[in-house]
């Protein structure tokens, strides 16, 4: 009877710290947050309100022009972070005059910290900065990369894209090494092109760390806030005002604490909604191929 049960005290053991986090950093502040959405703050004392502040939230103009900026941000984002990130994949696990120095040059992101990353390209688009300095050579006039209102959503799409296709980039390397390279060399013999190749062979065997890759930039995107933070504050004219930015401007500047808590509470739904559908999708071809 002890031997069977050790085990299970040992696995028990072992499972306890990353299960005390997933509770206390995951789940618990999730809990705290769906808690917090049915209060709001009167005089200094928490009343409850109910559902009051998510029926606020449909007839607010600010929230629906923030839902807006966040789905055409991710819309943008993630196609072309994940395309750029196999497209370096597949270059990186090449062997060409050079490789070495592209290797090295495009893992540089993966050890700057956002933070500073951040600064750095705020200070290289600003009006007298790098970016406008090599536009200029061209005969391109200066442009209000993070002041502008058609432009700087854009901009911080090109800063959360450079910062983090490198990353994307490894994952997918791991899964074309898991790919035979006999498979290939039956293709070449066949005489299949390298574009049928990537179409007909990589993608499919690649749809698991696909699958991965894209939940996981889905989820780091539309939870996207310092570059936003730090660059832009949701301007200019709330062009880049994500909802994870009106969330925090309802709670940590206005004051509204249940208001910011129910945004949470939708963009985690949403969140789930989207996951759920990508899953759903992705291992339904799996399941039909």
């Amino acid at each position: 009877m002890s031997r069977s049960r050790t085990p299970v005290l040992l696995i028990a053991a072992l499972l306890a710290p990353a299960i005390i986090g997933l509770v206390v950093f995951r789940l618990y502040p999730v809990a705290l947050a769906v808690s917090d959405s049915f209060f709001n703050m009167v005089r200094g004392q928490q009343v409850f309100v109910g559902l009051d502040n998510y029926l606020s939230l449909l007839a607010d103009q600010t929230f629906w022009k923030s839902m807006q900026v966040t789905f055409w941000f991710n819309l943008l984002i993630n196609p072309i972070q994940i395309a750029l990130a196999l497209g370096l994949a597949l270059l990186y696990v090449q062997n060409f005059k050079g490789v070495t120095l592209y290797r090295v040059l495009f893992l540089i992101p993966i050890g700057v910290s956002l933070p500073t990353a951040v600064i750095i390209w705020r200070i290289m688009l600003t009006q007298d900065g790098l970016v406008n300095g090599l536009i200029g050579i061209a005969g391109v006039p200066a442009q209000p990369w993070l002041t502008s209102e058609s432009l700087a959503l854009y901009s911080i799409i090109a800063i959360a894209t450079w910062k983090g296709i490198s990353y994307w980039m490894i994952f997918i390397i791991g899964g074309l090494q898991t790919i035979s390279p006999e498979i290939y060399d039956a293709a070449r013999i066949d005489g299949v092109k390298a574009w049928q190749r990537l179409i007909f062979i990589t993608i499919p065997l690649l749809r698991p760390t696909l699958l991965f890759v894209l939940v996981a930039d889905v989820s780091i995107n539309f939870l996207l806030f310092a570059p936003i933070f730090m660059l832009t504050q949701g301007g200019p004219a709330d062009s880049t005002n994500v909802l994870m930015y009106e969330a925090y401007k309802s709670g940590f500047i206005f004051g509204d604490m249940g208001r910011a808590m129910a945004i949470i509470v939708v963009v985690v739904a949403i969140l789930l909604v989207i996951v759920a559908a990508q899953f759903r999708l992705l291992s339904g071809r799996e399941a039909r191929s």
